[in-house]
């Protein structure tokens, strides 16, 4: 095959990676180029948004992840890039400034270490034949040695590796060969350790990212892993991908799983994207985020509007008093609103919604929760 072709069908198959594939607004979502490529959004340093060409360095895999359509025991049409072809793509699209970067991923070719290795030398390739300085976007394969991880943490802007599940009970469903302390947690771990701050990689972002759905966990348990991601290992994001059914090997969980609404796999992902963001930008603990008797978050309502139902002794929140922590539990009222309240009540007393550019819907929900005292 062609270098061509070879990108055509790693890059189609970097869209069982889902991330970024149910955001709340337009620049949030993957999309397709026109060329038929995997195009991911990437908030830039200084706000707002640009793309990453997103591709697989190999579909060749030796893991039985039964998540995954690419897993070793399925037919599917394989190929492999070289570090040099890969190269040479991208600065051509950075050339013709399509793309803001690249997040380059693989298939287990033959083990881990071998495959880590033709990563970071694509990776290398472009920051000293290239002298490309811009943003690359790595990821970690499971299994990976210490030395190969720190390789490629020298060479990145930001690094992931897929935590899976939360917890080993969880991932053993999905993999015999894979071994979750050792393949997922010590890398974690040590991409933590590598860029702490004051560290000599401080400057590179670690991620990882859950497979909802494939196994048998739940939400809160999801949540709480976040937690100590964030909290623990001071990771700047936490991902979620839907496990898309009929992909996956028919045993494990998310096949047998009798969906009422093909949909809903999609808002549970949804639906942890917003609690991520109440834990980020909100102040949310984990006992703020509320859940159903089994453990998981209800699909027909905003987890923000849950958590004031349970509340009511929270409200009325008055407008004119309220600190920023305060407002920002008001169903209706997000991080720009609160901004424009506190800005506006230094000036003046607000007395309408019209102050504040708070119309229709959004206005009859906020009036529920506050008053102009």
């Amino acid at each position: 095959m062609g270098t061509i072709e070879k990108l055509k069908i790693l890059s189609n198959d970097s869209q069982y990676d889902l991330a970024c594939a149910c955001g709340t607004g337009k620049d949030d979502r993957r999309r397709r180029g026109l060329d038929g490529k995997w195009l991911y959004p990437v908030t830039l340093p200084n706000g707002g948004y640009s793309i990453l060409l997103k591709t697989l360095l190999s579909n060749v895999c030796s893991n039985d992840c039964k998540y995954c359509p690419l897993r070793s025991e399925t037919n599917v049409r394989r190929c492999t890039l070289q570090p040099d072809e890969v190269a040479n793509i991208f600065m051509e699209y950075v050339r013709r400034k399509k793309v803001f970067g690249l997040f380059l991923s693989s298939g287990v070719i033959r083990d881990p270490d071998y495959t880590m290795d033709r990563i970071n030398a694509a990776a290398r390739i472009l920051r000293y034949k290239h002298n490309y300085k811009g943003y690359i976007h790595l990821k970690v394969i499971p299994g990976a040695s210490d030395a190969a991880i720190e390789d490629s943490i020298s060479l990145a802007s930001a690094v992931s590796l897929n935590i899976e599940t939360p917890g080993k009970k969880h991932f053993d469903i999905l993999s015999t060969k894979k071994d979750y302390i050792n393949d997922i947690v010590r890398p974690l771990k040590l991409m933590s350790k590598l860029t702490a701050q004051g560290m000599k990689y401080s400057r590179v972002k670690c991620t990882t990212q859950f497979i909802v759905g494939a196994s048998d966990e739940t939400d809160s348990e999801i949540i709480q892993y976040m937690f100590k991601l964030y909290n623990h290992l001071k990771f700047q994001r936490v991902y979620f991908s839907a496990y898309q059914k009929g992909l996956g090997h028919p045993d494990i969980p998310g096949e047998k799983q009798i969906l009422s609404n093909p949909n809903n796999i999609f808002m549970r992902e949804h639906r942890l994207y917003q609690s991520d963001y109440l834990i980020r930008k909100y102040g949310f603990s984990y006992d703020d985020i509320l859940f159903d008797p089994f453990g998981n978050l209800r699909l027909d309502k905003d987890p923000k509007d849950v958590w004031a139902e349970r509340h009511p002794e929270f409200f009325p929140v008055k407008l004119n008093s309220a600190d920023r922590e305060e407002l920002l539990r008001v169903p209706g009222i997000g991080i720009k609103t609160a901004e424009i309240i506190l800005k506006t009540r230094r000036a003046r007393k607000i007395s309408s919604f019209e102050d504040l550019g708070i119309k229709g819907k959004r206005a009859e929900k906020v009036r529920k929760y506050v008053i102009f005292e």
